[in-house]
C-alpha cells in the first residue's frame, strides 16, 4: 500500500509497556504466541473465557494484569504502529465523508495498541481475543502481534491484509453509530443460540462489506492500492472464515455454530463493498443469500 506520505491519526493510544514483549503473563510465566493461538481457538469454539484457558495452560493461579505504560502516541520508529495510525486516519476521512452524505455526524473512534491484556469498558481485553471493538468506550483494540499470526498462521501477509483487519473493526464502530449493533444485540437476547449466531454472522459480514467500502473509497481518493493488495485482503478474509477455523481446530465444520461467516461469505461481502464503494450495498440483514 502507498501510505508513506499520508497523515497519521490523532486518535491512537499506545498502551504497550516498555518491555515490548508479545506474550501474556499469567501465574508464573509468560505465554508465547503459539500458546495464545491455542487459547484463542479453544475459547472460540468451546465458549470459554480466553483468559481462563491461558491461565490453565500457564499452570493455574489468578491472572495478573501487567502494568501498562501511560497511553501515548506510537514512537516514530515503529513502522507497523505508524502504518496502523495512517490506516485509521484513512478510515476517518472515508467515514466522515460517508456520514456527511447521510446528513449525520461521524464520531471518530480511538484505536488502542496494547500487549497482553488491557482494561476496556467491555471488560478485560486480551491478546488471545484478536482485534476487537468495544462499543462501551468506542475504541478499537489491537495487539500488533496479531499481524504476525495473520502472516504466519493464517498465511495472509501484506499491508492491505493488515489494513482490512483495522477497517473491519472500524466497520463495527460505524454499525454502533448507526444503531445497528444495538438492534442486533437486543434481537439476539430474544432468540435461541442458533438464531443468535446467525444474527452475529450477518453483523460480521456487514462489517466486512463496510471494510470493502473503505478500501474502494480510500483508493479512489488517494490511489493507495498496488498490484496484489486486493488479493491480500481477500486472502485474509478467507483465512479467518468460521469453516476454515473450525476445520483446523476440530477437524469438522458446524455451520449452526458460525458467528462470523464462512470463508466464501467473508470474501463475498468484502468484495461487495469494494466493488460498489457504496455502504447502501452492505445491508446483510435484508438478503436471504449470504
Amino acid at each position: 500500500m502507498r501510505m508513506d506520505d499520508h497523515r497519521e491519526s490523532d486518535n491512537v493510544e499506545d498502551r504497550r509497556g516498555s518491555s515490548g514483549g508479545s506474550g501474556l503473563r499469567l501465574g508464573g510465566g509468560r505465554l508465547g504466541l503459539g500458546t495464545i493461538a491455542i487459547a484463542l481457538v479453544a475459547s472460540y469454539f468451546l465458549g470459554l473465557n480466553p483468559l481462563t484457558v491461558l491461565n490453565m495452560l500457564a499452570g493455574g493461579g489468578l491472572p495478573a494484569v501487567e502494568q501498562q505504560a501511560p497511553a501515548s502516541r506510537p514512537p516514530a520508529d515503529d513502522a507497523t504502529a505508524i502504518f496502523v495510525s495512517r490506516v485509521l486516519a484513512s478510515t476517518e476521512d472515508t467515514w466522515n465523508a460517508a456520514f456527511r452524505e447521510m446528513g449525520r455526524p461521524y464520531r471518530e473512534p480511538k484505536l488502542v495498541l496494547f500487549t497482553g491484556v488491557t482494561p476496556t469498558a467491555c471488560g478485560t481485553g486480551q491478546s488471545a481475543m484478536g482485534p476487537f471493538y468495544c462499543p462501551g468506550d468506542e475504541k478499537v483494540y489491537i495487539d500488533l502481534a496479531f499481524f504476525d499470526e495473520l502472516k504466519q498462521r493464517f498465511k495472509a501477509p501484506g499491508e492491505f491484509a493488515q489494513a482490512y483487519v483495522v477497517a473491519h473493526e472500524v466497520g463495527h464502530h460505524v454499525q454502533h453509530l448507526l444503531g445497528i449493533s444495538g438492534q442486533v444485540q437486543r434481537a439476539r437476547q430474544q432468540v435461541g443460540e442458533a438464531e443468535a449466531n446467525a444474527l452475529s454472522v450477518r453483523l460480521e459480514l456487514q462489517a466486512d462489506c463496510l471494510a470493502g467500502v473503505w478500501g474502494k473509497r480510500t483508493d479512489t481518493m488517494k490511489n493507495v492500492l498496488e498490484p496484489g493488495d486486493l488479493e491480500a485482503a481477500l486472502t485474509a478474509a478467507s483465512a479467518i472464515g468460521d469453516d476454515r477455523l473450525q476445520q483446523q481446530a476440530q477437524g469438522r465444520i458446524v455451520p449452526e455454530s458460525f458467528t462470523h461467516g464462512s470463508s466464501a461469505q467473508r470474501v463475498r461481502w468484502f468484495r461487495r463493498g469494494f466493488d460498489s464503494g457504496d455502504f447502501n450495498q452492505c445491508n446483510s440483514f435484508e438478503t436471504k443469500q449470504l
